[in-house]
Order: structure tokens, then C-alpha cells, then sequence
């Protein structure tokens, strides 16, 4: 039986995620995930690739609110959940898409570029700015993601990181490689060969697997890369093309309640 064990969302781009029980699918991913992303001031998204401490910053949904706080300050920054925001509006770049962002409060600015030391805006993509997947990979002309890498869905199965783990000096935890689902059951890395299937009632379908890149090296806990590991083990094993690849990008075909405990089934 495969059974979903882990359900992540991570709301701004390259922080750390939130663990949840239970989640809302939408055409551009789960709810509230990455629907926020740091800029530069010339409105490039800015990532763990370039500053791995980026993932010291916690986050946790409490009251409406998403509630951002970092180890080096007792302060913290609470931002709207609302997706009626008030800021200006920006042309902002995340890969080779530009997307139409809202810039959150001034102060909330302040409070990461003190931290990160260089100037940075949090910005946030409303419900109409609609930014389409690779058509290469599409299901529908009109699929969209939220301001992840590329695919609004990635699933891992824990199969395919306690394989991993055998092979490497030192285990890793799932958050290097920052899923929204994991599931339980299985062998190893069946999930990227997957097409059409449900986790409970919401039907979803696998389009490519996940390249991965440095940022599977920075370690969690640290903020910092912890060194050329696990890529240079995947890169013995995993490689499509010139790609190493670890997980299954998905996209939904409808929208709904998904659960920790409920079944993986084939169409």
C-alpha cells in the first residue's frame, strides 16, 4: 500500500517550509505555497543557490497571518494571508518568467535586508497573475505554477531517500530536497515513472522528473552547503540526459482536500 506521510508547503520561495496534516490543492500548487519570493532591487527572485543561510528563516502559519522568524533576532515579521493586497505592483523575474508581484509592507523589507545584509523586497503573486508551466510538460494550455522552480506539485517517496541514505557517509533529511508530498510504501524512485493517479480523492499527473541543482546540498539546519554531498552520490546513479534527477513534478487535474494517511491509487 503507498499512503501519503508528509504533506510541505513552503511560502516564500527558499525559506524553510511548514509541515501540515492536511492541505488545499489549487491549479498553481497547495495553498500559499510559494506565492511570496525575495527580490533584488532590480526585482530577481534571490535564492538558497547564492545564499544557502536563506533557509535559516522559519515560517508557521498562525491566526491569518504567515509569521517569518530567523535565529539572530527576537523579532519577527507577520505578513497578511489575504490575497487582497494593497502594495505596489512590480514586474518581477523568477528564472525566465516575468511575473506581475505585489511588494509587501516597507518594514518587512527592512527586516530581511538587515538580516541578509544586501537590499531585498518581499513581493507576492496574486491570484491574477497566472504564470504557465513549460508547455513542453503540460496537460492543459492553461496550466500554471505559483513561483516555484517550474511545476506546482513534487512528490518523493521515503523508498527513494532511505536508498539514497545507504549510499552516503551521512543521511539527509527530506527538507534538502523540499517536497510537498511524501509518501510511504514502495521502491525506490518508482514515483518518477508515474502518470495518472489519486492521493485520496484528488487525481493528479506525474510530467518530469525534478532536476536537481546545489541547492540539495545546503544543509538545513546550518545554512550553509555541507559540501559536494548528496548531489555527487545522485550523480553516480540518477542521471537523465545531463540532468540529476530526485522526485516527480506533478501537475492536479482538479482541486480539493488532500491528507496525511490517504492512499496513493492508479488510474
Amino acid at each position: 500500500m503507498l499512503q501519503l506521510s508528509q504533506i510541505w508547503i513552503y511560502p516564500i520561495k527558499s525559506l524553510a517550509g511548514i509541515s501540515l496534516q492536511q492541505s488545499q490543492v489549487t491549479s498553481r500548487g497547495l495553498e500559499f505555497d510559494r506565492r511570496w519570493m525575495l527580490v533584488d532591487d532590480a526585482g530577481v527572485f534571490v535564492t538558497q543557490r547564492n545564499f544557502p543561510e536563506m533557509v535559516l528563516f522559519k515560517t508557521a502559519i498562525k491566526d491569518g497571518f504567515l509569521e517569518v522568524s530567523h535565529p539572530s533576532t527576537a523579532s519577527n515579521v507577520t505578513i497578511s494571508l489575504s490575497n487582497t493586497k494593497k502594495g505596489p505592483a512590480i514586474s518581477s523575474m523568477v528564472w525566465e518568467d516575468e511575473v506581475q508581484a505585489i511588494v509587501e509592507d516597507e518594514n518587512i523589507a527592512k527586516w530581511f535586508s538587515a538580516i541578509l545584509r544586501f537590499s531585498v523586497r518581499l513581493v507576492y503573486m496574486p491570484d491574477e497573475s497566472h504564470r504557465k508551466v513549460d508547455p513542453r510538460y503540460a496537460i492543459e494550455s492553461d496550466n500554471i505554477t505559483s513561483l516555484s522552480d517550474g511545476y506546482p506539485f513534487l512528490i518523493i517517496g521515503q523508498s527513494s531517500l532511505d536508498d539514497l541514505n545507504s549510499r552516503l557517509k551521512e543521511p539527509v533529511s527530506i527538507q534538502r530536497f523540499r517536497p510537498n508530498f511524501v509518501f510511504q510504501g514502495g521502491v525506490a524512485y518508482e514515483e518518477e515513472g508515474w502518470k495518472n493517479f489519486t492521493i485520496g480523492n484528488q487525481q493528479f499527473q506525474g510530467v518530469k522528473p525534478c532536476g536537481r541543482c546545489v541547492m540539495i546540498s545546503v544543509d538545513p539546519e546550518k545554512g550553509i552547503v555541507s559540501g559536494k554531498e548528496p548531489l555527487a552520490t545522485l550523480s553516480k546513479y540518477k542521471m537523465e540526459g545531463n540532468n540529476v534527477i530526485f522526485g516527480q513534478n506533478l501537475i492536479a487535474k482538479d482541486s480539493g482536500l488532500v491528507t496525511v494517511g490517504e492512499k496513493i491509487m492508479f488510474e
